[in-house]
């Protein structure tokens, strides 16, 4: 018997940002889209609303029983027991994951780029993607993060390439491997190898076996890319069938970049190719040696897919780079307020460095919420108390939910402070965003620029910030010099 094609799409876990983007994608192919999430709210709930897609809030064996759908999506937000879930196992209908949504539903029809890594997916696979199309190869990407350029996380497009950003993280409770097994990358990519996501990697080791797994299902005409500067992503090379490339700032690169140069608003920065000994130059507006890194991973990966060095450098100095990655929210009586991702230790020593090198003589306030799984524990707890030799002052919000963490293995907020105080820098911690909001107004000068860092809402703290300097308020003073 002929399968029945497929018409209308359920989405359960409708509300994060990788399952509303799906949903978008299959709106826009005509899909008909249902969803449900515990918590579906602006700018989401919005967005999906405004395209006649059908929401509920909360999770119920109901919405589904009075849904007809031909096939469901089970984000990894998902747990067996959820009651949706135990309708459709016992419905007999057919259930997917994201991934396997995406492979089903897109893949297809393309040949596809994966960018993997500890840091710098989302920016990567952005930049990567918007350099495709402004050299008019027409890609389509699925990206974590809100594109600028684009204004929406996704592209449908008609080319031969789809650009992901490929996860680690878990599928779904019904596959715990990482996201991107499911997305048969031909050219892969490799930033970074670090421990992170403790919640589900018991320990570094599991976390290289999840990338040396995503090494080997690139088939032999295939590619993966990797940086030579980090020894764990070089050690894939044992572990891939199809072709090495190699990029970073060492004489073991392929692809190596030679030096670099920050203005105010831009970077530059020269390479030497494998295939000609000339030395070439781009620009990009991101700040940082990492973006350098990133950029030169997009480069190889472009020049894979045949465009020439005037399109890539095109593409690459017109990208404005992804949402809360170096996002610039405004700069009211002179103070510069920035809203960034970052989280991981290292992602954020490397946001404050870079920052302080694209703004030379300005006074850098960070201001830290640990909100991830990992960032929480006391993993992170020695690694945290470096990060911040950039920055001239924290601010440190205690961590949201840490009943639901072993008291031994919590990070200790008000210890990491005095460890940072240790250092020579001034910092404080806070259990209430309103004391903190309070505090950074108070201390704030004309001509400092003032970094959030939180891979969640901060509770909205940065635009609470904003909010308050563009209000009546008394002008900030000067900066000490």
């Amino acid at each position: 018997m002929k399968k029945k094609p497929v018409q209308t799409v359920y989405l359960m876990g409708i509300g994060g940002i990788a399952m509303g983007t799906l949903a978008t994608m299959l709106h826009e192919r005509g899909y008909g889209v249902v969803g449900s999430d515990q918590n579906v709210y602006p700018p989401m709930s919005d967005h999906l609303l405004s395209l006649g897609i059908t929401l509920y809030q909360g999770y119920a064996g109901e919405n589904v029983s009075s849904t007809p759908a031909d096939c469901y999506v089970v984000g990894n937000v998902i747990r067996r027991e959820n009651p949706e879930a135990q309708m459709v196992l016992n419905s007999g209908k057919e259930y997917l994951s994201m991934p396997q949504a995406l492979k089903k539903f897109f893949l297809c029809e393309h040949q596809s780029i994966v960018v993997a890594g500890t840091h710098g997916k989302s920016t990567t696979s952005s930049m990567l993607s918007w350099i495709l199309t402004q050299g008019g190869l027409d890609p389509s990407a699925f990206i974590g993060a809100f594109v600028k350029n684009w204004k929406r996380s996704y592209r449908l497009g008609k080319g031969k390439f789809m650009v992901l950003e490929g996860d680690e993280y878990d599928t779904a409770f019904f596959d715990k491997g990482p996201k991107f097994m499911h997305y048969q990358p031909h050219i892969g990519i490799v930033t970074s190898i670090e421990f992170d996501h403790a919640d589900i990697f018991p320990d570094f080791q599991a976390v290289l076996e999840a990338f040396q797994a995503f090494a080997r299902i690139i088939e032999p005409d295939g590619f993966l890319i990797v940086n030579a500067d980090d020894p764990h992503c070089l050690s894939l090379k044992e572990h891939c069938r199809g072709n090495i490339c190699t990029y970073g700032w060492n004489d073991r690169a392929d692809w190596r970049i030679l030096d670099v140069t920050f203005k105010e608003g831009l970077t530059l920065f020269h390479y030497k190719s494998p295939h000609d000994s000339s030395k070439k130059c781009m620009t990009t507006r991101l700040p940082g040696r990492h973006n350098v890194s990133n950029s030169m991973a997009a480069i190889v990966a472009a020049s894979l897919a045949e465009l020439n060095d005037e399109s890539i450098g095109q593409g690459l100095l017109t990208f404005e780079g992804v949402r809360r990655r170096y996002d610039v929210l405004g700069e009211p009586q002179g103070i510069l307020i920035v809203d960034d991702f970052a989280h991981h230790p290292t992602a954020v020593r490397e946001t404050l460095a870079s920052i302080g090198e694209f703004h030379p003589g300005r006074r850098l306030l960070a201001v830290f919420e640990p909100r991830t799984n990992s960032s929480r524990r006391a993993v992170f707890q020695k690694d945290y108390v470096r990060v911040f030799d950039s920055a001239d002052r924290i601010y440190l919000k205690e961590p949201h939910n840490l009943e639901s963490i072993p008291p031994g293995h919590r990070l200790q907020t008000e210890k990491l402070v005095e460890e940072i105080k240790a250092r020579g820098r001034l910092a404080r911690s806070f259990k209430e965003s309103g004391k903190l909001l309070n505090a950074l107004l108070a201390d704030v000068c004309r001509g400092d620029v003032i970094v959030f860092m939180s891979n969640g809402s901060f509770d909205g703290l940065p635009h609470a910030f904003l909010n308050a300097l563009q209000g009546p308020r008394q002008p900030p003073r000067m900066a000490p010099s």
